[in-house]
């Protein structure tokens, strides 16, 4: 029999660079300063690597509407070099950067009533990536034909939504329909989708991880943790949201044939109401927010998106958080949301999310100005305020250009993150066919490009429990049953839906009240 392990043995975790061994010693650092690699199935997005071919299946928005100008824009996407541009015409082209003929890059080329010119010898390229014209000499003309017809400028599919620039970079031949999440993303009459654009310093996979960790704002997001009263609007607190620092009960459900994950996250507002919402991850890289400003001061049921946003990897270490803010009264029922501090490196509903903070980008810019990014999270002027009071984008970038998933120590808080990266395995590798990026495609065909999705913002009139655990017991019913409810009114779409979902949250109300009582008084 082997001899049990001793305290400095204990402690292993494995990853993909294989078993990292913690020696549990005091001033052990000696023991601990080994980096094993990070995990490139995941992480790395190129052209030919597992992940970058899964990305390349799907739409992704790749900048905002209003970054094209009477100039091209050079893009970074996937780690692919590209310019983006929108034609005398109106048409929305994505070309590869370099030239075909001879590699000059586009961005210094010359925008046309149909296509671009390159700068250096004169071709002419359509959206498409046709060859319109080959500058040739006079009496040469076929010749010039004959040629233009022998290249093809690389080119992606580019179309414009709501202020976004969406592009489809895989083959031809397999593109799925543009999804439109319930046909209009559950926008409410009077309210619109309000465009962003903000850049992240580090690796796509560890932007998504924190739109699926819910448990973190208890804590990165609380007034209570900022340094000496520094207060910078980095917490929920501070916009009157005092219930989202509330450490949620959370529970991690795959949803869609496992195609997305429910993280339904249970909150006790006070003693009279619980609030549970429903955040919704989507594979490859959607993640749908409910209300992000809910004081839980009323009943509430089925309240829809409010943040939509999609993590586009730039290259292996840096990416763009890139959606709508839905604004307006009907989401926004507490009237705080400011359009005027939404766009590009900007967003409204908490500061700390890029690297300029707002003193910064609303005193030297202004809303329709594209500032210069900082380099990194170090090199800004404003980076002792930023310790003070630090955002989702200082804890998300501190963890490396790509995080090292060998070196983490999860609790069971951290759930959701690691199963939606076992869902991103599986999709990749073929586990799970419905999530391949085929797989995919017929469900976005069987829906119309408009399937339902689970997110919602959530306040019953629930009181407390008669005890510790009962209420336990209660707030994970309640939270689970959300769920069940959503999925088995996923046959239904539009208000029928909507008052499926409502009346069987009433029922699940009234079951929860008679199940669990409440403390006497």
């Amino acid at each position: 029999m082997s001899k049990p392990m001793d305290k400095a043995e204990q402690g292993r975790s494995t990853g993909a660079a294989g078993a990292v061994t913690k020696k549990l010693i005091p001033y052990g650092g000696y023991y601990t300063n080994k980096i094993p690699g990070h995990d490139p199935e995941l992480t790395e997005v190129g052209p030919g690597t597992p992940m970058g071919e899964y990305m390349r299946g799907f739409w992704h928005p790749v900048c905002m509407a209003m970054e094209l100008t009477d100039t091209p824009r050079f893009l970074k996407i996937l780690g692919e070099e590209l310019v983006a541009f929108k034609d005398g015409s109106g048409r929305i082209g994505l070309l590869h950067a370099h030239c075909v003929h001879r590699g000059a890059s586009l961005e210094y080329g010359a925008i046309q009533e149909r296509g671009i010119m390159c700068c250096y010898h004169g071709m002419v390229f359509d959206v498409d990536g046709t060859c319109l014209h080959a500058p040739f000499p006079k009496g040469e003309e076929k010749e010039a034909e004959k040629f233009a017809c022998s290249i093809q400028q690389g080119a992606y599919k580019a179309v414009e939504r709501n202020g976004l620039i969406f592009a489809y970079m895989g083959p031809p031949d397999k593109e799925p329909p543009l999804p439109e999440w319930e046909g209009n993303f559950t926008v409410a009459q009077g309210d619109e989708l309000v465009p962003f654009s903000n850049f992240q310093h580090c690796n796509w996979l560890q932007v998504q991880d924190n739109a699926a960790d819910n448990y973190h704002t208890m804590a990165l997001h609380a007034a209570k943790n900022v340094v000496d009263g520094h207060y910078q609007g980095t917490t929920f607190d501070e916009v009157g949201a005092a219930s989202m620092e509330v450490p949620p009960d959370m529970q991690f459900i795959p949803v869609h044939q496992g195609r997305s994950l429910a993280c339904s996250g249970a909150r006790r507002v006070d003693k009279d109401r619980l609030f549970i919402r429903v955040q919704h991850q989507i594979l490859p890289n959607l993640s749908l927010h409910a209300y992000t400003s809910e004081d839980g001061s009323r009943k509430k049921l089925f309240s829809r998106f409010h943040i939509i946003r999609w993590t586009v990897p730039v290259d292996d270490e840096n990416a763009k958080m890139i959606g709508w803010r839905v604004m307006g009264p009907g989401i926004d029922t507490r009237g705080v949301g400011d359009k005027g501090m939404v766009g590009y490196e900007t967003i409204d509903f908490l500061e700390g999310q890029v690297a300029m903070r707002r003193p910064e980008r609303f005193g030297k810019y202004k809303l329709e100005d594209m500032p210069p990014i900082p380099p990194n999270h170090r090199e800004r002027a404003n980076y002792k305020e930023c310790q003070y009071a630090p955002g989702d984008y200082e804890a998300i970038i501190s963890q490396r250009p790509i995080a090292i998933h060998a070196l983490e120590n999860p609790t069971k808080f951290d759930a959701g993150l690691y199963m939606f990266r076992k869902l991103l395995r599986d999709a990749i590798r073929g586990t799970n066919p419905a999530a391949s990026a085929d797989g995919f495609r017929q469900w976005l065909l069987e829906t119309g490009g408009a399937p339902n999705s689970y997110c919602s913002g959530n306040v019953f009139d629930l009181p407390e429990a008669q005890t510790v655990e009962a209420e336990v017991a209660q707030r994970r019913f309640v939270a689970k049953q959300i769920v069940a409810i959503l999925t088995e009114s996923d046959k239904h779409t539009g208000p029928v839906r909507a008052d499926f979902v409502r009346d069987r949250m009433e029922q699940l109300e009234k079951t929860a009240k008679d199940t669990y009582g409440s403390k006497p008084v």
